[in-house]
């Protein structure tokens, strides 16, 4: 607690605001500004403890804070992590957020150290670099559980490469096709999403600390010095644009992890179409199934559709961000502080969800009598020709010709016909040895990002 003598009603013991000033706030003005953050912050709390380490460690480096004082600034720093790790560390309603109950519990626990955190820096340019250094930590578990559900995609795909199965265009049969296609395809699309958060990755990694309110500070702050103790690939330059930036960055991490949620829902809305009774090519067993309140045979792949559900929630935050953010002025507005629940559902909505899907996928039963069996003659019409342009009639009268006779088309060995296919990327020759290849380069990437990253950080509240 920090004593805030003032003159006429609030002349007692409060809990100090940052912003503190010789009034009290309206307290439904407090409710409403304040929103949602001393729950939504405590996904920061760990991340802003960090910063908060390096930023001391910078101060004292030009000679603000002497070395026991940032001694006792760390100290303080790594008992609010130890106790945020067990739960016990509370943002109160008053305190605003995870800046103001931190630098509170260091002036309560450390007295008027304490007070020197905050020099040289603004509460925007804290919650910036902790936002930062959370979405840099949660890409890579992104990406991690995006490569152990890629992993899972091209086992099936390997096992089951010469499981023939329709292929559809217009919600028709169209072309003979098969499982290993069906979920190489998937696998692939998720490898385009990691490159996709690669990038997103990149933009993300500069850092804004040093920024203060958006415009500078007097004291000849140290930013390289913090960007390479906070495991940062850059310092964000322009101290106005580190401001200007919010909602640019955190609008294509979400839309990255929206890309990823879209191919989970298409497999997932794939799946769901062909475990139907009508199909029955794909099962599960039913302890990944729901049931109905009144209909007593139901069992519902209720995950799947959740997972197109969940999709859906990541647009609306996409949504939100750019529509929150696209017309304000330059420098901070506070509106910045409503976009903070949206990145932080977009990263725990997609972790859930390639996580729920390994899972599940792991236990797929493929039918393949049913698989196979679906490969009607129609499906062959055009591979018949193609055979006739082969034997030299022009495609186009061939086209005609077997148009003409559909009817008449006999049963194929559908086997036989999609190993024969082998171009690059059709069904005899899918590429796994060129996915598996890509598979270890994000691999060993990410391994190499996560070390460096852990290495740097734990040092600081070490």
């Amino acid at each position: 607690m920090t004593e805030c003598r003032t003159s006429g009603p609030i002349n007692e013991t409060i809990e100090m605001k940052l912003w503190q000033k010789k009034f009290n706030v309206n307290k439904e003005v407090e409710t409403f500004t304040v929103g949602d953050d001393p729950k939504i912050d405590l996904n920061l709390v760990y991340w802003d403890c960090v910063a908060s380490s390096a930023h001391g460690q910078m101060l004292s480096s030009i000679n603000i804070l002497t070395k026991n004082e940032y001694s006792s600034l760390k100290k303080g720093l790594k008992d609010i992590a130890s106790l945020h790790e067990k739960n016990k560390f509370v943002i109160k309603q008053e305190d605003e957020d995870c800046h103001t109950a931190i630098e509170n519990f260091l002036v309560k626990k450390i007295g008027d150290v304490g007070k020197k955190i905050h020099t040289g820096r603004s509460r925007n340019d804290q919650v910036l670099v902790a936002t930062r250094l959370y979405t840099k930590a949660e890409i890579q578990n992104s990406i991690e559980t995006a490569l152990t559900l890629i992993k899972t995609l091209l086992k099936i795909a390997e096992q089951y490469k010469e499981v023939p199965m329709p292929g559809f265009t217009h919600m028709q049969k169209a072309m003979p096709s098969s499982v290993g296609l069906f979920f190489n395809a998937h696998a692939e699309a998720l490898l385009d999403d990691i490159k996709i958060l690669k990038n997103a990755y990149e933009l993300n990694d500069q850092n804004p600390l040093g920024s203060a309110a958006g415009y500078g500070t007097q004291f000849k702050l140290n930013r390289t010095l913090t960007t390479k103790l906070l495991g940062f690939d850059k310092v964000q330059n322009n101290v106005l644009y580190c401001q200007n930036s919010r909602g640019k960055i955190e609008s294509t991490v979400i839309h990255a992890l929206l890309q990823t949620m879209q191919d989970c829902a298409k497999l997932a809305n794939d799946i769901l179409l062909f475990s139907m009774p009508q199909f029955q090519y794909f099962s599960f067993p039913k302890e990944y199934t729901t049931g109905s309140s009144i209909m007593p045979q139901k069992k519902n792949l209720d995950i799947f559709e959740l997972v197109r559900g969940k999709a859906s929630i990541l647009h609306g935050n996409f949504a939100a961000v750019v529509s929150l953010t696209h017309k304000l002025p330059s420098g901070y507005n506070r509106e910045y502080q409503l976009i903070k629940k949206n990145i932080i559902n977009s990263f725990e909505t997609t972790e859930q969800t390639l996580s729920i899907m390994n899972t599940v996928l792991k236990k797929i039963h493929v039918h393949e009598i049913n698989c196979k069996k679906d490969c009607t003659p129609e499906l062959f019409a055009t591979d018949y020709a193609n055979m006739l342009v082969q034997n030299g009639m022009p495609f186009r009268d061939a086209y005609q010709k077997v148009a003409s006779e559909v009817h008449l088309l006999k049963d194929e060995d559908p086997v036989k016909n999609i190993m024969s296919k082998k171009h690059i990327g059709a069904t005899g020759n899918l590429g796994f040895d060129k996915l598996n290849d890509e598979v270890k380069k994000y691999s060993d990437w990410l391994n190499k990002e996560e070390k460096e990253f852990s290495d740097k950080i734990g040092k600081l509240l070490n």
